[in-house]
């Protein structure tokens, strides 16, 4: 049995996003917000989608604080 180890490019480009925004948010100091969307993007690779949503909370948190 074969096992897909490459997703699909807009796949790939959500995870690195959420990586991306990960990164900046540590940089920030926001590290509630690195650690949600590091684990995000590493459900990501399962999961699609997750990534995009748990950006897009994480910049409503902010708006809301």
């Amino acid at each position: 049995m074969r096992t897909q180890t490459q997703g699909s490019p807009l796949g790939n480009l959500a995870i690195i996003s959420t990586l991306v925004d990960a990164a900046m948010a540590l940089r920030r100091g926001e590290h509630w917000a690195a650690a949600l969307l590091l684990g995000a993007a590493a459900l990501s690779t399962r999961v699609s989608g997750v990534g995009v949503v748990a950006s897009v909370l994480v910049r409503l948190l902010r708006r809301l604080s």
